[in-house]
């Protein structure tokens, strides 16, 4: 009980020193509107504020980042590798906005991290998916080890976990969580007395079988699923990104078919997401160089975007329908604003500046008007967006 006493005081000292330290970033982060937006024409810039980074994350990639529903201040970022012949240990780290120099929880694992979540009523909670395909639920409150973790006879997955969501209790008000992963499952994970129960919701079905199709149309698929998103208002609406560029629209209650699917994209679907305010719209990029916005009743999209390289990840703004930020292997970040501007990005901006560095994801804060952006080298970058970048709508 000392030892809390000592370090809850050493950790307010800490962010004393570095509020001071740190004084002028904190006083753009709070204060600083970029006037020159007013000459620009619309367009915008990206302020870089914090980068966080900490010793032992130095070779890993980011592999995920997740803002705390609580906490507005507070971010978990997973670690691994992307690489196939260079995988190992993975971390877990949370930081706080109000702290750049340090962590304030550090969790390793034994296999890489590939994708979190936090749980949104119960904020102490992450959903955690690894590489080796394994999913666990870490509890801040807890230890350093997972609370809970699947294991080969509890139907973990046999190719990485691309992608973890939280869903709501289930009648027996037991949590649950889904995951995509390669393997081509999309399996419900229920903690049922203290373990977790696996059910497979869908198989995007392997090698040469064919999945029954709408209209009846035999689809051969190749199901890797790569990334997944939970319709807004919808709840038994989602939506699955494939490694060969498909995405597919589908039902938690229909297991063995589809309700659509869109040809999407020509390389893997890296990111696919519901907009928060259009219940009809969603986004999706790719390694194909390409954002797409579809209407998820219309085949074709609505939108394209080349930007000229693999797109890594693409987040919808929370303050407005018409603004997404994009990321691209060029290090680039791309802002757009369909109200302003339907044809080209208001801000292109160079975020990571070394060689072999390639930005992997981006988030938008829910409640401060900044972005952080992680890379392959274990960094994560905090952006604030200029005045044109942040309009809401009328």
């Amino acid at each position: 009980n000392e030892i809390a006493k000592v370090s809850k005081v050493a950790k307010i000292m800490e962010r004393m020193v570095n509020q001071n330290t740190l004084d002028d970033i904190i006083q753009d982060f709070k204060y600083f509107e970029d006037e020159s937006d007013e000459y620009r024409d619309q367009k915008g810039t990206l302020l870089p504020l914090w980068k966080f980074q900490y010793d032992k994350t130095k070779r890993f990639a980011v592999t995920a980042i997740c803002w705390n529903p609580k906490y507005k201040d507070l971010f978990a970022v997973g670690y691994g590798s992307y690489d196939l012949m260079k995988q190992s240990q993975g971390m877990l780290l949370l930081y706080t906005m109000k702290n750049p120099s340090f962590p304030e929880y550090i969790f390793s694992s034994e296999s890489g991290v590939m994708c979190l979540d936090f749980h949104n009523d119960y904020p102490y909670l992450m959903a955690v998916g690894f590489y080796d395909g394994n999913v666990a639920i870490y509890n801040l409150k807890a230890t350093s080890q997972p609370s809970y973790k699947s294991c080969a006879k509890s139907g973990k997955h046999t190719e990485p976990v691309w992608q973890v969501k939280w869903q709501k209790n289930d009648m027996d008000n037991n949590l649950n969580f889904f995951s995509v992963s390669s393997d081509g499952r999309i399996v419900s994970w229920t903690l049922v007395q203290n373990e977790l129960v696996h059910t497979d919701v869908i198989k995007l079905s392997v090698e040469g079988t064919t999945a029954q199709g709408p209209e009846g149309l035999q689809l051969k698929t190749l199901g890797c699923g790569t990334s997944f998103d939970f319709h807004k208002k919808i709840d038994y609406l989602f939506l699955v990104g494939t490694e060969e560029g498909k995405i597919y629209k589908c039902s938690k209650c229909y297991s063995s078919q589809f309700l659509d699917v869109f040809e999407a994209h020509h390389m893997a679907v890296d990111s696919v997401s519901w907009n928060p305010y259009h219940s009809k719209v969603f986004i999706s990029c790719s390694s194909d160089w390409t954002v797409k916005i579809w209407d998820h009743t219309i085949k074709t999209p609505m939108f394209v975007y080349d930007l000229n390289s693999g797109v890594g990840d693409v987040a919808w703004a929370p303050y407005s329908s018409t603004v997404f930020t994009a990321v691209t292997t060029d290090s680039k970040a791309h802002v757009f604003d369909l109200n302003v501007n339907k044809y080209e990005a208001l801000c292109t901006q160079l975020v990571v500046t070394k060689k072999k560095n390639k930005i992997t994801h981006v988030q938008f804060n829910p409640v401060y008007p900044v972005i952080i952006i992680g890379d392959q080298r274990g960094h994560v970058i905090c952006l604030k967006l200029s005045p044109n970048l942040r309009k809401m709508p009328k």
